[in-house]
């Protein structure tokens, strides 16, 4: 029996920085930005006690310290998270074949192994033992079972998911509960009269098609079902995309300043890009406009490449595609590179 494993560590940064600061167990805890809740900036991660008050990740800093003025608010660190990463990645690849998504999660396969669950606890007791931090771990039998099953067995729990219980813990969510479904999405499912899982499961793949296209159709309805074919891969992580952005503590209004500041930036990426050896295939630009409305349009490169003055044109062009003037608060570029050929 194959079975795959999502493991979650929990409130990761949060539970890092208590780490380092035990008089902060227990207190509400902000993790985002340079630490100072008078500037711009975005939660990166929220303790549970912060979460209580309605943080989380993505709102802005200030919002945060308004709903929990007697927050602690800390500074993102780069570098000690990775390194803490690299420590329970190491644990995991004591127990399979492990596909890092992230600082803080991984999939982990097991093969020949009739007791995931016990599996699952090992594995939590050494992340443990070796960092003091908790985590969560999904059991599925795909990627997609796994990853949806943590969120079920959080915090510090485990919890299965098969093709057998799949309705019965989803069938009746909404369909942007399934992984790979983002709240766009639904919204045209349900302009479509799909609004839960079930639903979606049993929608013809050809009207979706009609859509959605012809691959992402018949896909919505696959992993609407539970179904998902890929395994998981042990080689390195390689991003899909590399991006830079910055928010100003003032808003912008002059557009021809947010257009030299687009082009400053899709130069950074440039240069991240440039060391990678995958071609740049699209340019996305991020505009948030104040107060906090944020908005994005993308051009497809017309011949991939890492070209600086290419991906620095393809930013100008996507730019332009905003027709709001309105005063923006912050700016991104991100490229999007071409997969490579041993990601299916």
């Amino acid at each position: 029996m194959r079975w795959v494993l999502h493991v979650d560590l929990d409130q990761f940064l949060a539970a890092v920085e208590i780490l380092r600061r035990p008089e902060l167990r227990g207190r509400p805890v902000v993790v985002g930005g340079d630490g100072d809740p008078t500037k711009r900036g975005v939660v990166s991660t929220a303790s549970y006690e912060a979460r209580e008050y309605g943080v989380h990740s993505g709102i802005p800093l200030r919002l945060a310290a308004r709903r929990c003025p007697e927050a602690v608010f800390l500074p993102v660190d780069r570098e000690t998270y990775e390194a803490v990463s690299a420590e329970v990645m190491t644990v995991l690849r004591e127990f399979g074949v492990v596909e890092v998504l992230g600082w803080d999660e991984a999939f982990v396969e097991l093969t020949n192994d009739d007791a995931p669950e016990s599996t699952a606890r090992r594995i939590q007791h050494r992340v443990r033992a070796r960092t003091q931090l908790d985590c969560s771990v999904g059991i599925g039998q795909n990627r997609l079972h796994a990853k949806l099953a943590t969120g079920y067995g959080k915090p510090a729990g485990v919890f299965r998911l098969t093709y057998q219980t799949w309705f019965d813990v989803l069938g009746d969510q909404p369909t942007d509960a399934v992984w790979g479904i983002g709240r766009k999405t639904a919204t045209k499912l349900a302009a479509l009269g799909i609004t839960t899982v079930r639903e979606l499961a049993a929608a013809d793949p050809g009207e979706l098609a009609a859509t959605f296209g012809p691959r992402t159709g018949p896909w919505l309805v696959q992993i609407g079902q539970g179904r998902a074919g890929s395994r998981v891969s042990g080689e390195p992580h390689q991003a899909r995309s590399h991006g830079r952005e910055v928010t100003f503590q003032e808003d912008i209004t002059d557009w021809e300043e947010v257009r030299e500041q687009v082009a400053r930036l899709a130069g950074r990426v440039a240069e991240d890009v440039a060391d990678t050896g995958r071609p740049v295939v699209r340019i996305v630009v991020k505009v948030r406009y104040a107060p906090f409305f944020t908005y994005t349009h993308g051009v497809t490169m017309p011949e991939p490449g890492t070209s600086a003055g290419a991906i620095e044109q393809a930013a100008s062009a996507a730019l332009e595609k905003f027709t709001d003037r309105r005063p923006v608060r912050l700016l991104g570029v991100r490229a999007e590179l071409a997969r490579p050929s041993s990601l299916r």
